[in-house]
């Protein structure tokens, strides 16, 4: 089983969240949320389906990661768009640091 993590958008602000193992909404993927097992991941998703009913975040689904060094990354392009924000200019990144995303 590929690593995966649940991922929505926050309602209160839009902002892209990503599931965490003890069951906050993170505005980074954090390890403790990597799903490798499927015992695991339907624990995970009837959390993220409770938080989207409790209109806390809206369209939760999985999304591929990878550990890079201890670093949970997106996978797909798109995935790592959401989660650092645009690739055209630094200025209009979420993190300061996007050189080390891999931009």
């Amino acid at each position: 089983m590929a690593l995966q993590v649940f991922t929505a958008n926050r309602l209160s602000d839009g902002v892209v969240v990503f599931l965490s193992g003890d069951e906050r909404w993170l505005e980074a993927p954090d390890a403790t949320g990597v799903i490798d097992a499927s015992a695991m991941e339907t624990r995970m998703k009837a959390v993220a389906e409770a938080a989207e009913a409790a209109a806390i975040v809206i369209d939760p689904y999985l999304i591929t990661v990878t550990d890079e060094n201890g670093e949970i990354r997106p996978v797909s392009l798109r995935e790592r768009i959401r989660a650092y924000g645009p690739s055209t200019h630094p200025e209009f990144t979420k993190q300061d640091a996007i050189a080390d995303k891999g931009f």
